[in-house]
């Protein structure tokens, strides 16, 4: 296995044992371990740990927090980078008359529709809690327009 990713295991096994498992420098170290995983192409794995990260993320420090929501990033990425994923899913399209976005079918199961879902929450929460020009709000937008533009 590759260097990093075993020194990223290492210091996460380290931190759950100093810190706990919810606690946010853990939680940061666990999104940093997805990123190895993910440049390794190890998908299902990086797309189970990122699962995990993201709900003790969400137990413990809030949806809300800027913690949870970079995990939710990396769950994001995960799903839509994967080149197993299905790329036949469901998109969102404009309905002319109300200029809302309108899922088609959310019970797909598909990847990449749950990563744009993911993606569109997070940007949701971004603005709330960070107004809508701050630089997290505004890569998650440009992670939504990848998400959207993956044939």
């Amino acid at each position: 296995l590759d260097e990093a990713l075993v020194l990223r295991r290492e210091i996460f096994a380290r931190r759950v044992d100093t810190l706990g498992v919810s606690h946010e420098r853990t939680i940061l170290t666990g999104n940093n371990l997805v990123i190895s995983l993910q440049n390794l192409e190890l998908w299902d794995e990086a797309r189970t740990f990122a699962r995990t990260n993201l709900s003790v993320a969400r137990r413990s420090l809030g949806a809300d927090h800027a913690s949870t929501l970079f995990a939710c990033k990396r769950l994001s990425d995960c799903l839509f980078k994967d080149p197993a994923a299905n790329r036949d899913y469901l998109r969102f399209y404009i309905n002319a008359a109300a200029s809302t976005r309108t899922v088609l079918d959310l019970n797909t199961g598909d990847d990449l529709l749950e990563a744009e879902t993911i993606m569109r929450d997070v940007i949701q929460r971004g603005r709330r809690v960070f107004g809508p020009a701050h630089p997290r709000t505004i890569s998650a937008e440009q992670l939504l327009c990848m998400v959207r533009a993956k044939p």
